[in-house]
């Protein structure tokens, strides 16, 4: 049996690499089902299927270049914590035996990939989404859950980077 740390630096290399995969398959999703996440991203900015007697409607836009500048900002962010996670799980791996300093130091394509991933998921999807085109209104066009999970899992996942290792 492995020792406790070493279990916990296999914890840690799993954890960045699994999120770096899922966020390669959301990025090809995006890419290759384009219109579908793209009607997502329109329907929040629009604010179409929010409370009908609300009255932040005025938060609301109706362009279609924002919307698909919005979608390939989305994209192109989720493509660059895909690249540091993947990375960051490679670099773990590879350090896996070395010692603690060397270990902890390969982990900063994690730590950066992770922190992207907050960046999309909390700022982006939960306060801009949620709070300011009030996603939360809406129950056809609401992606409060999912993002709950992706940053719940993030997060946690950068607490257990964070912890060193002995």
């Amino acid at each position: 049996m492995y020792s406790t740390n070493r279990l916990l630096r296999i914890t840690k290399t799993v954890s960045v690499s699994a999120i770096g995969i899922q966020s390669f398959f959301i990025v090809l999703g995006n890419i290759t089902d384009y219109d579908t996440n793209y009607l997502f991203v329109e329907h929040v900015l629009k604010m179409d299927t929010t409370f009908s007697n609300s009255r932040i409607h005025y938060r609301s836009l109706d362009n279609p270049i924002i919307f698909h500048a919005c979608y390939v900002l989305i994209i192109g962010l989720e493509i660059l914590m895909s690249v540091c996670c993947l990375r960051g799980g490679w670099l773990l791996i590879k350090h896996l035996k070395s010692d603690p300093i060397t270990f902890h130091a390969a982990k900063n394509w994690a730590v950066l990939g992770l922190t992207i991933g907050i960046l999309i998921w909390f700022l982006g999807f939960e306060v801009v989404g949620g709070e300011w085109f009030a996603m939360w209104q809406s129950t056809s066009w609401n992606g409060l859950n999912s993002a709950e999970r992706m940053v719940s899992f993030q997060v946690l996942t950068l607490l257990l980077l964070h912890h060193r290792d002995a």
